[in-house]
């Protein structure tokens, strides 16, 4: 026979459970420096340290449109030449797993 307590504590054990799955998980990381003047190098990976080759990772204008679509090489990294509109970096590894960096967050050189 099934009770209330029975219930409850199944629900908090099915709470528990996912609570440390997401605990587990690895959070998308991303950051770009300015190279010199006209080119930016940014370099994505996980919080566990794993590199991310083949992510995308656009340079998006302002106004939303894609100024330079690109992936990551096999070193997690992707080197480009500075837009002359604003713009800002979104890194897409997936759904849970974006990061955007705003042009005025880039590190001059």
């Amino acid at each position: 026979m099934i009770t209330p307590l029975h219930s409850l504590k199944a629900l908090l054990l099915a709470l528990c459970v996912g609570f440390n799955a997401s605990a587990l998980a690895n959070n998308p990381m991303c950051e770009c420096k300015a190279v010199d003047a006209e080119q930016i190098k940014c370099i994505g990976g996980f919080s566990d340290g794993s590199g991310a080759p083949g992510v995308t990772l656009d340079v998006i204008g302002n106004d939303e449109t894609i100024l330079l679509p690109g992936r990551l090489g096999a070193d997690s990294t992707l080197t480009f030449k500075k837009p002359g509109t604003e713009f800002y970096v979104l890194f897409d590894a997936g759904p849970g797993h974006v990061v955007e960096i705003d042009q005025a967050d880039i590190e001059a050189p």
